[in-house]
């Protein structure tokens, strides 16, 4: 099976074109693929699918296997692999995702390669109801609850995948692989979430963190920059406009009045494609 390593500032997956390959049980091969020891490794698998709607499809799992339905890192880099492969060689390119169709502009360099993507990643659900999460407010907007046997308050908000943000006064302190679990599988969360720490630093930067559920600890999480923007517009801590400083890159995010959307601008690499015989893992079972 041929494959496409990709990342966006450091959110790495392998990327599979099933405009020409076949996945029976992606459920399988992402585990195995995103094994940074014995496999390819990445934060999991995104098939790129033919789309009856759209200009091509979008289908995640993360390295545990679970299923996603949104990833902003990821999702630039699909524009960027239709648009440098010739699946849709356009500079506005539509995206059919499990939390619905998104629109992403590509920006090209003087070799006509896509270096960056804005993605219109739609309104915030800010209900608790359609998150999900288990609050009976109409917003969870810096509300306390016991995680670990510590409190934390929390800003819930769903980009097409749920998140909980927390504010605290220092990153370098956490430790995530302890506290993130937690987080993930906390009973006010019935499907589950990806949890951001933030540090304010004025109102047009923030410094990230994020703990995604299924996959760990990552670099970045571009779902997970759009959510904590609106957390901290709601907070009263930032502007509209705000740079996002995570491990792995920045990301440009804006929350326009205009329309209630949320935009994501950041870059797309490809680093590197290949073959690998998945024969081997037993044919049956991917």
């Amino acid at each position: 099976m041929n494959f496409t390593k990709m990342h966006g500032i450091g959110n790495d997956y392998v990327y599979i074109d099933c405009f020409t390959e076949n996945v029976d049980h992606p459920e399988t091969l992402s585990p195995i693929l995103s094994d940074r020891h014995k496999g390819i490794g990445g934060d999991g698998i995104i098939l790129i699918k033919p789309s009856s709607r759209a200009d091509c499809e979008m289908d995640i799992y993360n390295a545990d296997g679970s299923r996603a339905k949104m990833c902003g890192n990821g999702i630039r880099c699909v524009a960027k692999y239709a648009y440098d492969h010739g699946i849709a060689h356009k500079k506005t390119i539509t995206i059919d995702t499990q939390s619905g169709i998104k629109t992403v502009t590509v920006t090209t360099d003087e070799d006509d390669r896509v270096q960056t993507v804005t993605v219109d990643m739609g309104e915030p659900i800010l209900n608790p109801r359609d998150i999900p999460a288990r609050f009976d407010d109409e917003q969870v907007i810096h509300k306390p609850i016991s995680v670990g046997g510590a409190l934390s308050r929390v800003t819930c908000v769903s980009m097409g995948n749920p998140h909980c943000v927390c504010f605290v006064p220092d990153l370098d302190g956490l430790n995530l692989s302890d506290i993130g679990p937690s987080f993930e599988n906390h009973d006010c969360f019935p499907e589950g979430v990806n949890t951001e720490w933030i540090h304010v630093v004025d109102d047009g930067q923030i410094n990230m963190r994020v703990w995604e559920r299924g996959s760990g600890e990552t670099k970045a999480c571009g779902t997970g920059a759009c959510a904590s923007v609106v957390a901290c517009v709601l907070n009263g801590l930032t502007a509209r406009n705000v740079t996002v400083h995570l491990l792995g890159g920045d990301l440009a995010i804006e929350w326009r009045e205009s329309d209630n959307h949320v935009y994501m601008t950041g870059p797309a690499d490809e680093v590197f494609t290949g073959t690998i015989a998945i024969g081997r893992f037993g044919a049956q079972s991917v």
